[in-house]
């Protein structure tokens, strides 16, 4: 299970022009599961996720997490971060667990993040979408479970 978590001061989804969901401070978290993973990957990652310290502290430090600071999830699944690059031009994606696996594998991510105090909202799972956000810093950490 990959993740990719960018620090953001706002974000939103839209499926065929039409808004889904958008959220103010927080994290987009794009979410790649693999064929091998299962519900303690979900949770662990979501439990990293929810105490990453990657929010400024007073000083402006990294020392807040989105626990401390009360922030939102965005959670987008995203099966394309599996990507196998190593031959050819095109992507294999033979890693990404197929969409039966997938799609509860993603929502016990999200439930973990919500038992562990954090507003979860989702993107559409396995629809086109448009993620917009602004990236607050820059800040873009990627996880792996």
């Amino acid at each position: 299970m990959r993740a990719v978590l960018q620090r953001v001061s706002s974000a939103s989804v839209r499926v065929a022009g039409d808004l889904v969901v958008e959220i103010d401070a927080g994290l987009v978290v794009l979410l790649g599961i693999d064929a091998r993973d299962g519900d303690d990957e979900a949770v662990s990652l979501a439990g990293k996720t929810a105490r990453l310290r990657i929010f400024p502290d007073d000083s402006g430090r990294f020392d807040r997490s989105l626990l401390d600071t009360g922030g939102r999830a965005l959670v987008v699944s995203q099966f394309t971060l599996l990507a196998d690059t190593a031959k050819g031009n095109r992507p294999s994606f033979t890693a990404a667990a197929t969409s039966e696996v997938a799609e509860p594998l993603y929502e016990r991510f999200c439930a973990a993040l919500d038992d562990l105090g954090v507003p979860v909202e989702r993107g559409i799972f396995g629809a086109s979408m448009q993620v917009e956000l602004v990236n607050d810093g820059p800040v873009t950490i990627v996880l792996d479970a």
